[in-house]
C-alpha cells in the first residue's frame, strides 16, 4: 500500500509509468495487478484494458495479469483479466492460509478442480499460465495438469519463496536447489522471492540457469532503510545478469523461448 511506500504504483496511469520505466531497464514481462480508486485490489475488466491499452501504446513488454487477486475477489472475479488479452497469466497451483492481518484466517483457495478450470479458461483464451508454487507439493499440481495435456510445453514455473502464508516456504538457497532440482522436463523456472531474499536468490536463480521476478510486490527495499521503485530493482537485476555474462532478453525473444501465440 502507500502507507508502505509512496514508490509502489497503484492507478493506472502509475501501473503504465511504471511497466514502460520496467521495460527501458531491461524487463521482458511485466506482471500487472489492477486497483480501484482507493487502491484496493480490484477485478474491474475496464482497469485492466486501460492499464493494457496505455503500456501497448508505449511499448512491446508482455503483459502477464494476476489471477491470485486479492482475498476481497470472488474466484470469478479473479479471471475477469484473462478478457483484457493478457499474453500470460499467473496460475497458482495450490492452496495457502492466510495468518496475519485483516484476513488472518482466510484460505487462498486454489483446489485441483479450481486450477484445471483457471488452466483450460487460459487455453481457451490463447494466454499462457505462468504456474505458481510455493512449497515443493504444488508440483504434484503441475504434473497433473501436464499428464492431462492442458498446459503446453515449454512450461513456465514460477518459484516463490518467502511467504508468510502457513503453507509457504522460507526463502533460502537450500529450499530453492530442491525445488528446482524436482522441477519436470521442458520447463524454464522463475525465482520469486519475498522481502531480504529477493537480491540473493534471483542472483543465484541467474547463476542455476532460470529466470527472475524483482519487484515492490515482493520487496520494497532497495537496501535496508532505503525505499526501492520497481525500476531501480529491475536495473539492477538486469545489470548483475550481464556481469554474470548473461544478456537479459527482449519481449520478443522471450516470446519466442516461452512459445507465446
Amino acid at each position: 500500500m502507500k502507507s508502505a511506500t509512496p514508490h509502489v504504483p497503484t492507478q493506472p496511469n502509475e501501473i503504465i509509468e511504471s511497466a514502460v520505466a520496467c521495460y527501458n531497464e531491461g524487463a521482458a514481462i511485466c506482471h500487472i495487478h489492477a486497483r480501484d480508486e482507493n487502491d484496493v485490489n480490484s477485478a474491474d475488466l475496464g482497469i485492466f484494458d486501460t492499464i493494457h491499452k496505455g503500456i501497448r501504446e508505449k511499448c512491446n513488454v508482455i503483459i502477464q495479469d494476476s489471477t491470485g487477486g486479492g482475498p476481497n475477489l470472488t474466484q470469478e472475479e479473479r479471471l475477469n483479466c484473462l478478457d483484457a488479452k493478457p499474453e500470460m497469466a499467473s496460475l497458482n497451483m495450490g492452496s495457502l492460509m492466510r495468518i496475519a492481518g485483516q484476513y488472518k484466517g482466510v484460505a487462498w483457495s486454489n483446489m485441483p478442480d479450481e486450477i484445471e478450470w483457471y488452466v483450460n479458461t487460459m487455453r481457451e483464451k490463447n494466454v499462457k499460465p505462468e504456474m505458481e508454487i510455493y512449497n515443493l507439493a504444488m508440483l504434484r499440481d503441475v504434473n497433473a495438469v501436464i499428464k492431462k495435456g492442458l498446459v503446453d510445453n515449454p512450461y513456465y514455473i514460477n518459484i516463490v519463496l518467502g511467504m508468510t502464508y502457513q503453507g509457504a516456504c522460507n526463502a533460502d538457497i537450500d529450499t530453492l536447489k530442491v525445488i528446482v532440482d524436482r522441477l519436470p522436463e521442458d520447463a524454464y523456472f522463475n525465482v520469486t522471492a519475498v522481502g531480504a531474499g529477493q537480491l540473493p536468490l534471483t542472483t543465484m536463480g541467474m547463476l542455476m540457469g532460470g529466470c527472475v521476478r524483482v519487484g515492490l510486490e515482493d520487496n520494497i527495499y532497495y537496501k535496508k532503510g532505503e525505499l526501492a521503485t520497481n525500476q531501480q530493482l529491475v536495473a539492477r537485476a538486469a545489470r548483475i545478469a550481464r556481469e554474470l555474462g548473461k544478456e537479459p532478453c527482449t519481449p520478443d525473444e522471450a516470446r519466442e523461448i516461452l512459445g507465446l501465440k
